[in-house]
């Protein structure tokens, strides 16, 4: 694979010892399918020879499509973004939130860098990069050929504005955090004691360089903001103002395969194909892009309504998996499920979280109580069928290397649960069955869910049982499920916790390095829980220090770190997932997951509609 050619000795060797670690671990079969052992019950579910119902493993499925016949010239394309609410249309990298609008996104837009199957940052994107001998300056070259979808060159002043636009004090959006903090200058700039970003520099139209606080081994996997705003559209607009503009959420634009052409807001996007695209003009003529609920997913793929869906949910597979117009392609998310539990407030004005201890859920001996009561394998068997399975610590399967496979988590003892709570004075003072708090009070503890697909409901009401069954009462918040966007809104995706939730059930998508401040870090918004200590901080700073270019060394931190969360838990990781995507027999070049070398102005497809289940 093609590598920088330029790059500091320190990161070179980095990348080196980062491809040994992960080859091991990435598959590409494009001959693998679903094993398709035992018989089908009357439900529909298939059993083994013994039979159980049949599990599957996420090993017997490629991540590339196969492809069948001759490919037509033109043709349109119907993409599925599975939700049961619409997406929220916040549409540009450097102020969207939720992952529905990435999906959105990614069809007319992308950031300048791409990477490898290794999550190394590579030179095949739309700008090349050179790192200085010290690892803390990279320069940056956008190729000429790049250009926003109205015509205008994509410039290192657009690359520059977004991180102008992102420290701004009216930002309103998520992004900065402590990888835009690694700027030089950026803190004094955000202050409003500078007036420029002295880190950055505009060396011609089409060269930026950006020098860094700290060489750290983040920045090559993902500790670099890529993603340009296009200046002469927004250049003029208050900050404040530019994430509700029309020129985000009705006419947004990019620089991607594809430009936008119309959108039904929430429920649908019509794109059509960007002939000046940097890569190549695409083959498709047209995308559109619409939601569909997790219910009916089944039935429009098997009337041929769309040629593939975002993610298919894997508790409805079993029943599924011999469709006959579809090929099912499958990958470990990069992601993780995990129930929260909350611990303060996020403070606006010093922008970071504030822990406080007097929470309803301060007491670690309770968290840890929760942890040990719920059986995370029998969920991942019983409703996701072996797709998605317990999870032991908050570095995922996906990152394997750093991933401490020696540390169990708290397995389910139920038992232990009950005495973890016993001694530490939460007995169930009446009788009923259900413990009071410490000072013999009613303990009610608040769970906000997510609704979603048919999977919802019945798995949060198995938490809330499982909870019971040790003598705690957990209700649903308002006594429901909330949607998508009310959820993000209640655990305080804007900073505005609602101090009616005292646990929630979320999933979170890791990026392509392992770093995990976005979540948990002290001034990472996304930390919902606002947890806070000084042991986390140190930990995270050292995992993205200089020492931490020696991956022996990281592995170490991160350990530890893993660790420090199964003691404190402020969360416990739930599941780890998988992602299974079906794609019509009709569909060409279509891959999932990270560093294929398949790019969407590739897709082809067969045929001008998609093919019908027999």
């Amino acid at each position: 694979m093609y590598r920088m050619k330029h790059a500091s000795k320190v990161l070179f060797a980095l990348m080196l010892v980062l491809l040994f670690a992960l080859t091991a671990c990435n598959k590409t079969d494009s001959d693998a399918k679903p094993k398709d052992e035992g018989k089908k019950t009357e439900e529909g579910k298939k059993e083994n020879a013994k039979g159980e119902e049949q599990l599957y493993s996420i090993d017997d499925f490629s991540n590339i499509k196969t492809n069948e016949g001759e490919a037509m010239e033109g043709g349109s394309f119907t993409f599925g973004l599975v939700s049961d609410t619409a997406f929220q249309g916040t549409l540009n990298f450097n102020f969207y939130s939720g992952d529905p609008d990435a999906q959105v996104l990614e069809w007319f837009d992308e950031g300048m860098l791409t990477w490898d199957e290794n999550y190394v940052y590579t030179n095949d994107g739309a700008a090349t990069y050179e790192a200085s001998e010290d690892g803390k300056t990279f320069t940056f070259k956008i190729r000429d050929n790049v250009n926003w979808h109205d015509g205008e060159p994509v410039t290192a002043e657009d690359w520059l504005f977004a991180h102008e636009v992102i420290a701004n004090k009216d930002y309103d959006g998520p992004r900065f955090d402590s990888t835009l903090r690694n700027v030089v200058g950026i803190e004094d700039y955000h202050e409003g004691k500078a007036d420029t970003i002295s880190g950055i520099e505009v060396v011609d139209e089409k060269t930026l360089k950006i020098t860094y606080i700290e060489a750290t081994p983040s920045l090559i996997t993902g500790g670099i903001w890529t993603y340009p705003l296009a200046k002469h559209i927004f250049g003029d607009m208050p900050v404040k103002d530019i994430s509700s503009s029309p020129e985000v959420r009705e006419n947004p634009i990019g620089f991607g395969p594809f430009k936008v052409e119309s959108i039904v807001p929430g429920e649908s996007v019509t794109y059509t194909k960007n002939e000046d695209y940097w890569r190549g003009a695409p083959k498709l003529d047209k995308v559109t892009l619409k939601v569909i609920n997790p219910n009916v997913v089944v039935q429009s793929l098997k009337k041929g309504e769309v040629d593939t869906v975002d993610k298919f949910p894997v508790d409805q597979f079993p029943a599924n998996a011999e469709l006959s117009n579809v090929e099912y392609l499958g990958a470990i998310d990069r992601a993780y499920s995990y129930i929260g539990f909350k611990l303060g407030t996020w403070d606006k004005k010093a922008k970071e979280v504030k822990t406080d201890p007097n929470a309803k859920m301060a007491d670690v001996n309770l968290r840890k109580a929760m942890w040990h009561a719920v059986d995370n394998n029998a969920v991942g068997d019983r409703f996701y069928h072996g797709l998605r399975w317990a999870a032991t610590t908050l570095i995922p399967a996906s990152h394997p290397e750093y991933h401490d496979e020696s540390n169990p988590g708290a397995p389910y003892d139920p038992e232990k649960a009950k005495q973890i709570l016993e001694d530490a004075g939460y007995k169930d003072v009446d009788g009923d069955g259900i413990r009071e708090d410490k000072e013999g009070n009613e303990l009610v503890i608040n769970f906000a869910s997510m609704s979603g697909d048919e999977v919802a409901e019945p798995l949060a009401k198995y938490y809330i049982q499982a909870w019971e069954a040790v003598g705690l009462k957990v209700e649903l918040l308002d006594g429901r499920l909330q949607e998508f966007n009310s959820f993000y809104e209640g655990v305080g995706e804007k900073g505005d916790d609602n101090p009616n939730i005292d646990i929630y059930a979320a999933a979170w998508g890791v990026g392509i390095d392992v770093d995990p401040s976005g979540l948990y870090g002290r001034d990472a918004i996304y930390n919902f829980t606002r947890w806070s200590s000084e042991e986390n901080d140190r930990l995270l700073a050292e995992g993205i220090s200089e020492a931490a270019f020696d991956p022996e060394k990281r592995k170490e931190i991160y350990k530890e770190w893993q660790q420090l969360m199964t003691d404190e838990v402020p969360v416990f990781p739930t599941l780890y997932r998988s992602v299974l995507v079906p794609v019509n027999n009709r569909v060409h070049n279509y891959a999932i997951g990270d560093g294929t070398g398949m790019y969407k102005n590739e897709i082809e497809v067969t045929q001008e509609e998609p093919l019908a289940e027999k």
